[in-house]
């Protein structure tokens, strides 16, 4: 079987699947979530407009060795066919692991060459992820999984060109939605080579998959839970920034802005029309922070003009491949703020206070103590979300 949720750390697990829940009961209401839900009642359908929810705001946990969010695909996945199969919190929770572990071993190894091919991980591993979940909560053999593994390298897909636009977090739901497609075809019957399909894959992709029974480590111990609901490419300019404000530093003077190169293929706008496309670019959330302090959710309704004019004016992005994939040197004023990882990373864990304030923020109390009880039907957890 997958990795066995017996042996994760299922209290991290628990941590990110709250998290996720609590950026869909608040992204539920965005146009990209709304229009995903017009689709119909159909499970397939239900679990892409989850899927959709859960990630249109970009506040979901990241796994950076992936640069992906491992959550986006596998929590609909678990959640809407564990309340369509009437599971309690306990199996969706263990579903949940199996898939998130599996799809954090695949983005692992692919990365950084799915990124620098123009892929977008989180779509093109998600249906790998969703699959296993999917598995787990159908009772598959060894040998079924790995028909829905191989179904789901086949459906795999994605592009970063989306990033910006409704179509990033609809084509994540996608993925979730393709993912238990392939755990039932399996389960009814189907078979694929896991071989030739991971073949195929690195055919197409470039990268070959690894063999996913073999899973070394825990993903969610590298798992980001973040403060800021944009690209996590940005987050390290957005801390240089808040501290550079609190010491008064390079509101007027240029600013010089340094990052890996897959933070600029991430992050890709300079200068940006509205908020999905504020939610990726660096200069403007550089600028924005500096001016304003870091952003939530509401900073998101549309583009800041005086961001954005301080970000062309003022805001000089280069690109250092000697530098961390999540490292950021921001040069102001004389001044050189140099952030190796930003809060939220693993190495700087939002306390769970702050936490819990992110999920009053999100959620109110609605999701106050949904998973204490494993025994709880899965469906309290939908419901809970505001996605029954």
């Amino acid at each position: 079987m997958w990795c066995d949720p017996s042996i994760l750390a299922l209290v991290d697990h628990a941590t990110a699947l709250l998290d996720w829940l609590a950026c869909a009961a608040r992204g539920r209401e965005e146009p990209a979530a709304r229009a995903a839900r017009t689709l119909g009642p159909g499970l397939s359908e239900r679990v892409a407009a989850a899927g959709a929810a859960g990630h249109v705001l970009d506040f979901d946990d990241t796994y950076l060795p992936g640069l992906a969010h491992l959550s986006a695909p596998t929590a609909p996945a678990a959640l809407v066919l564990g309340a369509e199969l009437d599971r309690d919190v306990g199996e969706v929770l263990g579903a949940y692991s199996a898939g998130f572990e599996a799809m954090g071993t695949l983005a692992a190894a692919t990365h950084p060459a799915l990124y620098e091919r123009g892929w977008h991980p989180t779509a093109v591993c998600g249906t790998v992820g969703a699959a296993v979940a999917a598995a787990r909560l159908l009772g598959l053999e060894r040998e079924q999984e790995r028909s829905a593994a191989a179904l789901g390298l086949l459906r795999a897909g994605g592009l970063q060109a989306a990033f910006g636009s409704d179509g990033k977090s609809l084509q994540v739901g996608m993925a979730a939605a393709a993912g238990v497609h392939a755990a039932r075809v399996a389960a009814a019957g189907a078979r694929v080579p896991f071989e030739r399909a991971a073949a195929g894959f690195e055919s197409a992709l470039g990268v070959r998959p690894p063999e996913l029974f073999q899973a070394e480590g825990l993903a969610v111990a590298q798992n980001w839970i973040k403060p800021w609901p944009c690209c996590l490419q940005s987050h390290g300019a957005i801390e240089a920034a808040r501290r550079a404000r609190l010491e008064g530093v390079g509101a007027k003077g240029p600013v010089v802005v340094a990052v890996h190169p897959v933070s600029l293929r991430a992050a890709s706008y300079d200068d940006v029309s509205d908020g999905l496309q504020a939610k990726f670019s660096i200069p403007y959330l550089t600028a924005f922070t500096l001016l304003h302090g870091p952003p939530g959710v509401d900073d998101f309704g549309g583009a800041d003009e005086e961001a954005r004019l301080l970000a062309a004016e003022r805001i000089e992005l280069r690109s250092e491949r000697h530098l961390g994939e999540s490292e950021t040197v921001l040069l102001a004023d004389g001044h050189e703020l140099r952030v190796e990882a930003a809060p939220g990373s693993p190495g700087r864990p939002l306390s769970p206070e702050a936490h819990a304030a992110k999920l009053r923020s999100l959620a109110g109390d609605r999701l106050d103590g949904v998973l204490d009880d494993p025994a709880r039907p899965a469906s309290v957890l939908l419901a809970a979300a505001g996605l029954a």
